[in-house]
């Protein structure tokens, strides 16, 4: 397997693990670590690098890279995805067990949890077994000291036989004497000896019967009583490794093989079968564990976590959890729409009026008018649609998001929702991915990476474009209180139905979801539920300054990036199908007519099903195609108030059925290109890529149909 790195410079990681330095003297950092435990944190805090951090688990499922430079030292370090154990039962622990065993790390820092140091210890006891050059990184002190937790550092480091530095990453605490102390260690200048893991007394014996002979035939290059530990176990996957990476395979050996054989017997003969190997091996561990931290850690107030405990009762309850998720939801929804009307009208002025210096500039310099349409009319007038309607709520809806993060609240959300992915035959962690979809289906698709199993994975990949991500957020707000919210109620009612209306259309996409997982799941992906054991991490005070930059910059930018690098070449194509006229007649409106018949058939129109095609590199213009085609504009506009806009509508032929099935359709549709195109670079795979495209859209298409005709046959329009 190999390994995907970010990399800040001309460094980086290929296939077999080797690290290009930028000058020999540079020394390469692992950061191991639980998940949860704040290791991207402390990644962040040294390179500067902005790799997503998140009060939850399973964030960090590829290697990121970056440099920190200290005291004239360069590091290189190494993010390695968060994980319990180096056993390989998954893809972050294969990953990171492979780096550590054949990236030749220099140190390896594993990031531990000051308020849970026993669990935390089982990584560590694991990455001794397989190098010396071993720093444990104490983080979150700050949590320990508020929930009364004491440690003995010096107990705990002498009885470890490494270093251990106390920190707190995200107040940059204690982490230049973390790096000082893994370039000692680096360099030799400081000694170590590490706590060697003592297990079973014929598990031991075992170990020395084939050690020599993995020794000769390893010849050092990997430690010989771990590689003799996993060929006990039958660890299938690191034999593998050592074949790819070491160009060894151990068991085409006949006396290792035959030595083998004979401590298995050994091993059976003394009760202690495979399938109980491991069973003693993490005993031993979890012992050894318990032991170290009877000594070494104090607590003071042995109900320190009883307060998460009992809001956890109510936020997880069978009862009140999932009504609390959807009320959240909604409010959330509630601020974005409230708060985005205003600032999005402020951008388009302002972005406008510098579309009117662009014309003022294009006739001072005596262009062609042709030029002047498709570059001003055209793409600039797009782009400009797509910030200034996106933009805003995206500002205020991943700044909300974010902060639930930061709280710890979205484990408690896929908690809530695991049962209902189960009986649908999917991952409880898909709850998760969901939950990034709503700001941006491209980061839920990556945000899949998280789920273990490949199948999982897709069924994750597939159905994520059910949740309405920020882009369809417009045109959803905008009918609900057209064709809702608009006749049913005014004022500050409005807003609330329109809230109401949109948190159902969410939880529409939702049950759609559980629905075509199962269907997938049952043909084109058939398999059964993998186990999922989630972490339900501690509450913790958010930093609200981190939360606004980090929302702003690595979310709202970059997705604004995206849909604006796909958007303009979009906007010279609608200009062109406006304008491009054939026996006086617009190629936009000669496509229109031809889709027409179908798409009265599921409750839209020929203009509306073409606004959604075009619509493809960014859902965020489906609006002002529609409004451009209506009025037979050859640029895209916008009418002055939704009153407005409800006129226009109307004499086209819209009704209630009409503005509902659009935002069925809306929902359900194919995803736009930013997600097209990153489902394509995370799937590896254009027939997955075509699934993708092809399961919504017909989903959406089957929905609206049966809903249009069942209200016309009712005779309701």
């Amino acid at each position: 397997m190999g390994l995907t790195v970010q990399s800040t410079g001309t460094s980086v990681l290929n296939d077999n693990f080797t690290i290009k330095k930028s000058t020999p003297d540079e020394l390469v950092i692992a950061l191991a670590g639980n998940p949860n435990v704040g290791k991207s944190t402390v990644f962040n805090s040294l390179t500067g690098l902005k790799q997503h951090t998140g009060n939850w688990p399973g964030k960090t499922v590829t290697n990121a890279q970056g440099r920190y430079n200290y005291n004239d030292k360069t590091f290189i370090l190494i993010d390695l995805p968060g994980t319990y154990s180096l056993m390989a039962n998954s893809v972050e622990e294969e990953i990171a067990r492979d780096f550590v065993c054949f990236g030749n790390p220099d140190t390896t820092i594993v990031v531990t949890d000051a308020t849970c140091l026993e669990r935390n210890l089982n990584l560590v006891f694991q990455t001794l077994e397989i190098t010396r050059n071993v720093v444990v990184c104490l983080n979150l002190m700050d949590e320990a000291k508020r929930k009364k937790i004491k440690i003995n550092l010096k107990e705990l480091s002498r009885s470890l036989g490494i270093p251990v530095i106390p920190t707190n990453a995200r107040s940059n605490q204690g982490l230049n004497d973390l790096m000082d102390t893994a370039y000692k260690i680096s360099t030799g200048t400081l000694e170590v000896n590490p706590l060697k893991v003592t297990y079973d007394e014929h598990i031991e014996n075992a170990i020395e019967m084939i050690q020599p002979l993995v020794h000769k035939i390893i010849n050092g290059r990997l430690d010989s009583r771990w590689v003799s530990l996993k060929l006990l176990d039958g660890d299938r996957a690191i034999l593998n490794s050592i074949e790819k990476h070491l160009c060894i395979n151990l068991l085409e050996d006949n006396e290792l093989k035959r030595m083998l054989w004979q401590a298995l017997d050994y091993l059976s003969e003394n009760g202690i079968k495979r399938e109980e190997f491991r069973d003693s091996i993490v005993t031993s561990i979890v012992r050894l564990a318990e032991d170290i931290c009877r000594r070494c850690v104090i607590f003071e107030n042995k109900q320190y976590n009883a307060t998460d405990r009992k809001i956890d009762r109510i936020l997880t309850s069978k009862v009140f959890g999932i009504p609390i998720m959807l009320g959240l939801l909604a409010v959330i929804f509630w601020l974005t729409i409230t708060g985005a009307n205003y600032p999005s009208e402020l951008i388009a002025k302002f972005l406008f009026w510098i579309e009117d210096c662009l014309t003022s500039f294009f006739m001072w310099a005596g262009a062609p008018k042709w030029l002047h349409d498709v570059l001003v009319m055209g793409m600039y007038h797009t782009l400009a649609w797509v910030v200034s309607v996106m933009l805003p709520p995206m500002a205020i809806f991943f700044p909300l998001f974010t902060l639930l993060e930061d709280l710890g609240y979205l484990p408690r959300v896929a908690f809530n929702l695991d049962n209902f992915f189960k009986k649908a035959c999917s991952h409880g962690k898909q709850a998760l991915t969901m939950c990034m979809g709503f700001g941006c289906n491209a980061a839920g698709i990556i945000g899949c990476r998280i789920i273990d199993s490949p199948r999982e994975r897709l069924i994750a990949t597939i159905t994520n474009n059910f949740v309405p991500c920020n882009g369809r957020f417009p045109l959803l707000i905008t009918i609900s209180s057209i064709f809702i919210g608009g006749v049913i109620a005014d004022g500050a009612y409005q807003s609330l139905l329109s809230t109401l209306t949109l948190t159902a259309v969410v939880l529409i996409g939702i049950i759609t979801t559980f629905a075509v997982s199962r269907i997938l799941s049952k043909t084109i992906l058939k398999g059964v539920p993998s186990s999922f054991t989630l972490e339900l991490p501690p509450y913790r005070k958010p930093q609200i300054g981190r939360i606004i930059i980090r929302s702003i910059i690595d979310r709202t930018l970059f997705v604004l990036g995206r849909a604006v690098s796909v958007a303009a070449p979009a906007g010279i194509i609608i200009w062109l199908m406006a304008n491009i006229q054939i026996n006086d007649i617009s190629l936009l409106s000669h496509c229109a007519g031809f889709l027409d018949p179908f798409a009265r058939l599921i409750g839209l129109d020929g203009y509306i099903l073409m606004a959604f095609i075009l619509g493809l590199p960014a859902n965020e213009i489906v609006i002002p195609i529609i409004i451009m085609s209506y009025m037979s504009s050859s640029t895209m506009i916008e009418l002055d108030s939704l009153q407005a806009l409800r006129d226009l509508l109307v004499s086209n032929g819209w009704t209630w059925l009409t503005g509902v099935c659009v935002m069925l359709f809306s929902l359900m549709h194919f995803p736009c290109g930013t997600t097209l195109w990153t489902i394509r670079k995370e799937t590896q795979s254009i027939k997955w890529t075509l699934i993708s495209f092809i399961v919504p859209t017909l989903t959406g298409i089957i929905l609206c149909f049966i809903i249009a005709n069942a209200v016309r046959l009712m005779g309701l329009v």
